[in-house]
């Protein structure tokens, strides 16, 4: 089984380093419907492979000199971070409440499921809309709260919802959207996993642990390496296919965790 956690952190990591998803938007869905490990684990494992990507990710377009945009995007990551925060508050809200792990993870895949069908419809009618450019670093520091806190929640690091907001705030094309996205979920993911240590770690297995990071890790360094001979369209391409398959899995999980199928 630790070998497919490893395959499934690869492959999810290499997409989303290209299209600046992040990865953690593919792997969650899919550890989800596995249904080998608990939610709240899943969301950890998830958020250290993710961390382990961007970091990788960000370390190799800086070696190419591609770099995420730090007037706009530091304030975005900043205020991500802090929303980090909150939506693991949130999360671990709605876990207790519940008094039922698997109401929580229906909760998070038809959220996702929904989020994700907004960003498809955006996706598809982005030629019409006009985008703003925002420049106040008060506004970028809301925004990337807002973006912080929902990534948080579900357990994903950001994905498809930080590249629609980085063209619909700020007009960044494909690849700028795709380095600043991965910039942003850097700071989110690792707030939400200091969080969860400070907390208290779920039980996992660390062989799974190393495979699913070393994925990310890998995937982190070719995932730059293949963005740079694609083209912005071919990057959109990716990104769209993405967007369709986690909206299937999304919503195969959430009736898979209330027992419909």
């Amino acid at each position: 089984m630790e070998i497919l956690y490893f395959v499934v952190c690869l492959g999810a990591s290499i997409l989303g380093a290209i299209s600046g998803i992040g990865g953690g938007v593919i792997i969650k869905p899919i550890l989800d419907a596995l249904g080998t490990m608990q939610v709240s684990t899943i969301s950890f494992l998830s958020g250290c492979t993710v961390l382990g990507m961007t970091t990788m990710t960000l370390y190799r377009n800086s070696k190419a000199g591609v770099r995420p945009e730090k007037k706009r995007g530091t304030p975005l990551a900043i205020g991500a971070a802090i929303g980090g925060l909150l939506g693991k508050q949130l999360f671990d809200w709605v876990r207790v409440a519940s008094g039922d792990p698997n109401m929580a993870g229906a909760v998070q895949s038809f959220v996702l499921a929904a989020v994700t069908v907004g960003v498809l419809i955006f996706t598809i009618q982005k030629s019409k809309i006009t985008p703003f450019n925002i420049e106040n670093t008060t506004v970028s520091l809301i925004i990337g709260f807002l973006l912080g806190a929902l990534s948080s929640f579900l357990g994903i690091g950001g994905g498809p919802i930080n590249l629609m907001i980085l063209y619909l705030c700020f007009g960044l094309n494909s690849k700028e959207a795709a380095i600043n996205s991965i910039y942003i979920i850097l700071f989110s993911q690792g707030v939400s996993v200091a969080q969860t240590i400070f907390k208290g770690i779920p039980e996992f297995v660390w062989l799974a642990f190393v495979m699913m990071v070393a994925g990310g890790v890998i995937g982190g360094t070719v995932g730059p390496i293949i963005s740079k001979k694609l083209s912005l369209k071919g990057v959109d391409k990716i990104y769209l296919c993405m967007v369709v398959g986690i909206i299937l899995i999304s919503i195969y999980n959430g009736m898979s965790y209330l027992g419909v199928l």
